[in-house]
């Protein structure tokens, strides 16, 4: 299984220069073009144990959760094209001699999905299903790739550009959940409705009491709702509650299960809590400024987010842009 795994490992290394243009173009789709080739990939990944089987890796993108086991390797997400092979020899150092057999997508965007075919190359996916490994263990090159519908949906449309085949999912899921048992551990995919996106997927490692968000919770700033991919603050809201009702703090409402948040820290339910309450509050304000008339310039103006500004105004979405998106979304 090492021999298959390194000769995959370097066939993966080996695409890396000849999609690397394709995968950073992909960028275009998902609203992160110009965000990509401005970014400094010049970034040491560093990875941390969360909890249980699952892992955390950093470096420039969306943060990247793995699960590590005996059955081999699960990833969500794949940051950008640029860093897969820093994510690949990381997860090497992490699970030396094991396979890459799942990756799951949380949605479009291109700062965590650039890496799918890389990524992608360095595993192999089981056929047909969990009872394949107690029968007869049969592979096929590639990496199994997991996400809602609308993730392949966007990407299949896209074109300026188009996306290349190889970077969308192998594998999507319709409805509200898709499950997965893997390394002893059963795994929910929670579809989010419309929330950042309309392909928004949280994923729930159950044994290890772990949530891994996308970008529905960040810890550094407000929200990103991606309008032209149908995101809705509602959509937002009704997401954070769901991580709300999954976690169970250990003691004095910290600890217990943990949540990896697509831009920032590790969190708590209390983190949680916190942010939610914040995004509810303004929304409220918006909606009743809305009930009274007023015009998105009039709403700007009177900074229903300002008490909120000096803790999460700074970060990728400034206040003006995100009371922008709220305000537009309550007014379909």
């Amino acid at each position: 299984m090492t021999n298959k795994k390194s000769k995959s490992w370097n066939k993966a290394t080996s695409h890396f220069q000849k999609t690397l243009g394709a995968c950073l173009l992909s960028s275009a789709l998902v609203g992160g073009a110009s965000e990509a080739f401005a970014q400094n990939f010049d970034v040491e990944v560093k990875s941390y144990h969360v909890a249980g089987q699952v892992w955390v890796l950093t470096g420039v993108g969306g943060n990247v959760t793995v699960q590590i086991g005996d059955e081999g390797v699960l990833v969500v997400d794949t940051q950008y094209a640029e860093m897969a092979p820093k994510l690949l020899a990381e997860i090497e150092r992490l699970a030396p001699g094991k396979i890459i057999r799942y990756v799951i997508n949380t949605h479009a965007h291109g700062d965590h999905t650039g890496g799918n075919q890389i990524i992608r190359d360095a595993g192999e996916t089981i056929v047909a299903g969990n009872e394949a490994r107690d029968v007869n263990e049969t592979f096929e090159p590639g990496a199994e790739v997991i996400a809602h519908e609308n993730v392949m949906l966007s990407m299949a449309t896209a074109s300026n550009p188009e996306i290349p085949f190889d970077m969308w999912p192998t594998e999507v899921y319709l409805g509200d959940q898709y499950d997965l048992y893997f390394n002893d551990e059963p795994i929910e995919l929670l579809y989010q409705g419309r929330a950042h996106t309309n392909g928004d997927t949280m994923v729930f490692f159950r044994k290890s009491d772990v949530i891994s968000t996308g970008d529905i919770y960040v810890t550094g700033g407000y929200p990103f709702i991606d309008e032209s991919n149908f995101g809705h603050i509602n959509g937002i809201v009704d997401g954070l509650n769901q991580i709300i009702r999954i976690t169970v703090p250990r003691e004095q409402q910290e600890g217990g299960t943990i949540v990896i948040s697509s831009h920032g820290r590790l969190s708590d339910e209390a983190d949680v809590v916190d942010y939610r309450d914040m995004i509810t509050i303004i929304r409220d304000r918006v909606q009743y400024m809305i009930d009274q008339g007023m015009s998105l310039n009039e709403v700007l103006a009177a900074q229903p987010s300002r008490d909120y500004d000096g803790r999460y105004g700074n970060g990728f979405i400034s206040p003006e842009q995100f009371i922008t998106s709220v305000y537009n979304t309550l007014s379909e």
